[in-house]
């Protein structure tokens, strides 16, 4: 088994607002442009326009249809690596090829010590990996670590692509471990949650509930859906989210 450090120096992570967020994949595509020419590119389409399209997608967007007795909403869900404090596809890798970067809280994948066995994307609960079927290894979301230490861009430009892509600020990149950051300060503010926190794996990036209808405080309903038992994975999760 690969040891996880107990504690990192910063937690870099997302915060996506499900509020504002409307499904336009302006994320998924920049980030697919961004990283099949960076860090675990070249990132793989097979057949893009054929029978048997297959490819290497580290962002992808659900879009939910949540109906009620007072109506229904249609909910657009971003879905990528949480880069968790305790992430089981790291605790997995029989190579140690899957690490968490002790420096940033980053989870990384070694290629050249990865030997394609996908015990990481059948550990991680999130179905956050992705199998390369050209190249043979695993590849994810690296919170684009050649944009975020760039030097040559400007400082408003070193963030993930699929934060500088989003046209309505739905998603949100900062330091989740200081609570002074602005990242931490809008988790706070708008009752943030962490994806499933009930499997035990610590998720990084938080999701920000829609606006209540109702008269009760974002921070309750997140309070309540902490504690909520899993029912039906991340699907079922965000049910529970949207039942408010």
């Amino acid at each position: 088994m690969t040891c996880i450090p107990a504690a990192t120096e910063r937690s870099l992570g997302l915060v996506i607002d499900l509020d504002t967020c409307v499904g336009c994949q302006a994320c998924v595509t920049s980030c697919k442009e961004w990283n099949t020419g960076g860090h675990m590119a070249p990132l793989t389409d097979m057949k893009p326009y054929g029978g048997g399209v297959d490819g290497v997608w580290f962002n992808r967007v659900h879009t939910l249809e949540h109906i009620t007795d007072a109506g229904g909403r249609t909910v657009h869900f971003p879905r990528s690596c949480l880069h968790c404090a305790q992430p089981a596809c790291v605790s997995v890798c029989p190579t140690g090829a899957s690490y968490k970067r002790t420096s940033d809280g980053i989870v990384l994948v070694d290629e050249d010590k990865c030997i394609g066995c996908k015990l990481c994307s059948w550990a991680c609960p999130y179905g956050a990996r992705e199998f390369d079927v050209d190249v043979g290894v695993m590849k994810k979301c690296t919170l684009c670590v050649d944009r975020i230490y760039n030097e040559h861009l400007s400082v408003e430009d070193r963030v993930p692509a699929c934060v500088a892509a989003c046209p309505t600020g739905a998603r949100h990149f900062g330091d989740l471990g200081d609570p002074n950051s602005a990242a931490s300060i809008l988790v706070e503010e708008r009752g943030g949650v962490a994806l499933m926190p009930e499997l035990g794996y610590e998720p990084t990036n938080r999701y920000l509930p829609p606006r209540a209808r109702s008269e009760r405080a974002p921070k309750v309903a997140a309070a309540a859906l902490e504690d909520a038992a899993p029912q039906g994975g991340f699907l079922g999760w965000v049910d529970r989210l949207l039942a408010r």
